[in-house]
């Protein structure tokens, strides 16, 4: 049978092929320090998981779910957005759960776009922004991002190029991969930039609240609901990741139109996760804290190993990410990463797999145990 022409566009997943690489040296008997994945290995809270055991008894538990979502999970989104961000939206209309922000990715693009349209990506950004465009026939645009500029776009320069054929533009603040920020007035001028080219601006937003000291969200900056989407998931914030829940946040014309292929792909979530989400979103102050507690050890210890390979990196960043400039003189960073590997036996994403702009840069994932970080350091 022969494949759609749409998969000659997108190869797999680096991580998809990498990480068999390491489970075939890991049956082998090699003693693999994975810090390539942005996994969390934390739990959720036990008040999480106590919603979600008791919610299964509930009448209709087991039933199909709306699309929309229950009706409490949006309220609970909205709530969350008013009281962390300062961001009032209308939960009945405004708000969408996902089944993980991954989907909302393709939900969006397959709203908006149609064969031939531009669409402008980080370099270096989220690779599923790049293969989502192929899959759906439109083209894609990358935008430099560089170290020097901040991890921001030079908005002055593109706006003199030929952004006609653009409909829609990613971005992603605290950004990954380098765990940048954007000021009120970056986002501000974001969405300046997109009015004055008429294209849809799409914030991915799952870093906000690891190790940040203001989490911030674009549709706080006014007038953002007239061209801007939000993204955003349980997954970093909550150590939900395997439960698959995540949200779209926009205006009431913007939010239907991704329903609109949603309800056409798939189904509301399991009633209990949704449960179990809303319990996530009223979580106080002392889960976030203890949150950054956890990985403000580890960022430690992983500034420490980074020291010991002699790359460079900002105190500054924030989510659960350490991004490492390479010392003067070393290989690519895939061949670095690939000596460490075979040589140390441990794993670190290289950066180019967020684009060219990653070359001579290395991430590494705060989502390992202190202990094994400390093994990392002793082996070198």
């Amino acid at each position: 049978m022969i494949t759609a022409n749409r998969l000659n566009s997108v190869q797999e997943y680096y991580f998809s092929r990498k990480l068999r690489e390491v489970r075939e040296l890991m049956a082998q008997g090699k003693p693999i320090i994975n810090m390539g994945i942005g996994s969390p290995d934390l739990a959720p809270s036990p008040e999480v998981l106590t919603t979600l055991r008791d919610s299964i008894t509930d009448a209709g538990a087991h039933q199909y779910q709306s699309y929309q979502g229950l009706p409490e999970l949006r309220a609970a989104i909205a709530a969350f957005y008013q009281q962390k961000f300062g961001v009032s939206i209308d939960s009945a209309n405004g708000v969408l759960p996902l089944m993980g922000s991954k989907e909302g990715i393709m939900h969006i693009s397959m709203a908006f776009l149609n064969v031939g349209d531009e669409v402008l990506l980080p370099n270096p950004g989220y690779p599923t922004y790049g293969s989502v465009t192929r899959l759906v026939e439109a083209v894609p645009r990358t935008y430099d991002l560089s170290e020097e500029n901040g991890w921001f776009p030079d908005l002055e320069a593109l706006s003199k190029e030929d952004l006609s054929k653009v409909k829609l533009m990613w971005v992603s603040y605290p950004h990954m991969p380098t765990g940048a920020t954007a000021t009120m007035e970056q986002l501000k001028s974001l969405i300046e930039f997109a009015k004055a080219n008429d294209i849809l601006l799409v914030n991915d937003n799952p870093y906000s609240f690891v190790l940040s000291s203001n989490p911030t969200s674009i549709l706080s900056i006014e007038g953002a609901l007239d061209c801007t989407l939000e993204l955003n998931s349980l997954s970093k914030t909550f150590n939900m990741a395997g439960w698959r829940v995540g949200m779209v946040l926009g205006s009431p014309e913007n939010i239907n139109a991704v329903l609109k292929v949603k309800s056409n792909m798939d189904s509301g979530m399991f009633y209990g996760i949704q449960k179990g989400a809303i319990a996530a979103l009223q979580s106080g102050p002392e889960w976030f804290a203890e949150l950054d507690k956890v990985y403000t050890k580890r960022r430690k210890l992983m500034f420490q190993l980074a020291d010991k390979l002699g790359c460079e990196y900002s105190e500054d960043a924030v989510g659960m990410f350490v991004w490492c400039k390479l010392p003067e003189g070393a290989p690519s960073s895939e061949a670095f990463v690939d000596e460490v590997l075979y040589d140390k036996n441990i794993f670190i994403a290289p950066g180019t797999i967020f684009g060219s702009n990653g070359e001579g840069y290395i991430r590494f994932s705060l989502c390992v145990k202190e202990e094994k970080i400390k093994e990392a350091i002793e082996r070198f």
